[in-house]
């Protein structure tokens, strides 16, 4: 075996055969859980690739600077703003697990855009009222514009489920290119060309030093008045403050949120400043979009095929900028 890949969190047995399958015999797999503490230290200074969810938990607070020569460390989420990345090594590559929950959240970005163009929710609470809305208009998805604010693996993936309505996709990313089809494409500063031109937004942006607060009261204020907004990144992307002003004051606009701003794998608590579930043009779920039966199959064949590539002389994908990091 050429070298050691240390898994930092614990694992099943079946999820353990996965990750062996999709390493091969590139390296050995030692897991950290397994290992008494005093063989510890020995097994993170010989790593030569890390795989965690959250280093700041699953390693002692000395135990970063061991991981020196490891070649790679790789974190299981796409999102790693809640990794203190500034105690890793900063000569060691860190690599986001990117696009590895793709296609569950877009399934979940599609679900809360349908309900609320069908008003399932609000129609649900009226028939709890004794009321039969039968002819009240409900919204024809066909025809209309979805952009997407962070056009990564999950932009794509619910944009290719969105086109499959007959949806128009206009989208921003940093390169304001994309490999992928769009009818419109920007760059970040392009934002407010497409929060004008979005009948449904999904916010799907990592939240660094640059998203953090990007659609305040201004931005809001320049999207239709009757827009679906879809949160599945984080919700300091939006103020929420100003997010629930702007449902207050426009009752047909909807916002459909699965990230919140205070969440227990984050924060330890789940609050929120605003009773946002106390208004009809709001859908919530609790962050749950990438947790589907295959969630965690799916991941770590992922996050392993990437550790892989660095081990073989590849480039790893999905490489985190520690300073953009919020």
């Amino acid at each position: 075996m050429a070298g050691s890949l240390v898994v930092t969190f614990e694992l099943g047995e079946r999820h353990r055969r996965e990750a062996a399958a999709a390493l091969g015999d590139v390296a050995n797999i030692v897991y950290l859980t397994d290992l008494p503490p005093e063989g510890r230290a020995q097994t993170l200074s010989g790593a030569s690739a890390v795989l965690a969810r959250n280093t700041g938990k699953e390693l002692l607070e000395h135990e970063p600077a061991l991981l020196a020569n490891a070649k790679l460390i790789q974190v299981m989420t796409a999102g790693v703003d809640f990794i203190p990345l500034h105690l890793l090594p900063p000569t060691v590559p860190v690599a986001s697990n990117g696009g590895a929950y793709a296609e569950m959240m877009a399934e979940h970005a599609v679900a809360m855009a349908l309900a609320a163009a069908k008003r399932l929710m609000a129609e649900h609470d009226a028939l709890k009222r004794g009321e039969f809305n039968q002819f009240k208009s409900n919204r024809m998805l066909s025809g209309l514009t979805f952009g997407v604010f962070g056009f990564g693996g999950i932009g794509v993936a619910t944009a290719r489920l969105m086109r499959a309505f007959g949806m128009r996709v206009h989208a921003v990313n940093r390169r304001g290119a994309s490999e992928e089809p769009t009818d419109w494409i920007g760059t970040a500063a392009q934002l407010d060309e497409l929060l004008a031109a979005s009948d449904v937004l999904l916010v799907s942006t990592p939240l660094t030093h640059t998203t953090v607060g990007a659609i305040g009261a201004r931005e809001l204020g320049l999207m239709k008045p009757d827009a679906i907004l879809l949160n599945l990144a984080r919700g300091e992307v939006i103020d929420e403050a100003a997010l629930y002003a702007h449902l207050l004051a426009h009752p047909a606009f909807t916002a459909c949120i699965d990230a919140w701003w205070i969440e227990p794998v984050r924060h330890g608590e789940f609050r929120m400043d605003h009773p946002f579930l106390d208004l009809p043009n709001v859908i919530g779920s609790p962050h749950n979009s990438a947790s589907s039966d295959k969630s965690l199959s799916i991941a770590l064949d992922r996050a392993v095929a990437n550790i892989r590539r660095v081990l073989t002389g590849q480039e790893a994908l999905h490489l985190v900028s520690k300073d953009d990091v919020w």
